[in-house]
């Protein structure tokens, strides 16, 4: 379990390279964060939903976070009810890598999420990829107090999981002082998915599902600054 804070000349020494970020303010952002989820204790740096939906399970040459059932929580709006937040991180801008593998059977709203700015459990965003867009579906959502909206000003019509198990690689990016959100999927040059909003400043990520089962693996997620966390998010 690695969640340093690095400074980013030593990531040029260690790497010879910037790390993946955004073109904006390239030199404030550090690596804040980093999990492989080799380490057994990986576990105890998130709060969940409900913990007994999670493990650390086995892919076919490491370990990953695994959402493998439903989560006895219920949302007091609607919104997605498996959610796995790390508990010691609260960011405003940042950007995010991932990699996803979706482990359920195919349908419309087969999916994965990611949570973002999560203020509370009633106010936060998130990005829903699944396998056909619709008005609930394959967007970028705003949950303020009400059941969600979608937000996004540009979307797919469908996100393609490929065969159970196969695995993606997801990069997120969130800008506060315009609202910017990218998603990018597999490809790192064109994303996804774009909005604008402004409604949150600092919160916690999170990753997860609606209603579906999937595998989160080799985190990575840089920031110019990092904020003091809220204790017992989901009590």
């Amino acid at each position: 379990m690695q969640h340093p804070l690095i400074p980013l000349f030593s990531l040029i020494l260690l790497t010879g390279s910037l790390p993946a970020q955004p073109s904006q303010d390239n030199d404030k952002y550090e690596l804040v964060y980093e999990q492989d989820f080799e380490d057994p204790g990986a576990l105890d740096d998130f709060e969940m939903s409900d913990s007994e939906a999670w493990k650390i399970g086995k892919t076919d040459d490491s370990q990953a976070l695994e959402l493998f059932g439903a989560s006895k929580y219920q949302a007091r709006v609607r919104s997605p009810f498996n959610i796995a937040m790390i508990k010691d991180l609260r960011l405003g801008d940042f950007v995010m890598e991932v990699d996803l593998a979706q482990t359920g059977r195919e349908y419309g709203h087969r999916d994965l999420c990611l949570f973002f700015a999560m203020k509370d459990p009633t106010n936060f965003y998130y990005v829903h990829m699944a396998s056909v867009a619709d008005d609930h579906a394959n967007n970028i959502f705003l949950v303020n107090d009400e059941p969600r909206i979608k937000i996004a000003s540009k979307t797919s019509t469908g996100t393609d999981w490929g065969e159970t198990g196969s695995w993606h690689r997801v990069r997120l990016e969130r800008r506060m002082s315009d609202g910017l959100i990218l998603v990018y999927f597999d490809d790192m040059e064109n994303p996804i998915m774009e909005a604008n909003d402004t409604h949150f400043d600092f919160g916690h990520v999170g990753f997860g599902s609606f209603d579906d089962t999937g595998m989160f693996d080799n985190i990575k997620i840089w920031a110019p600054a990092t904020h003091t966390p809220r204790k017992g998010f989901f009590k």
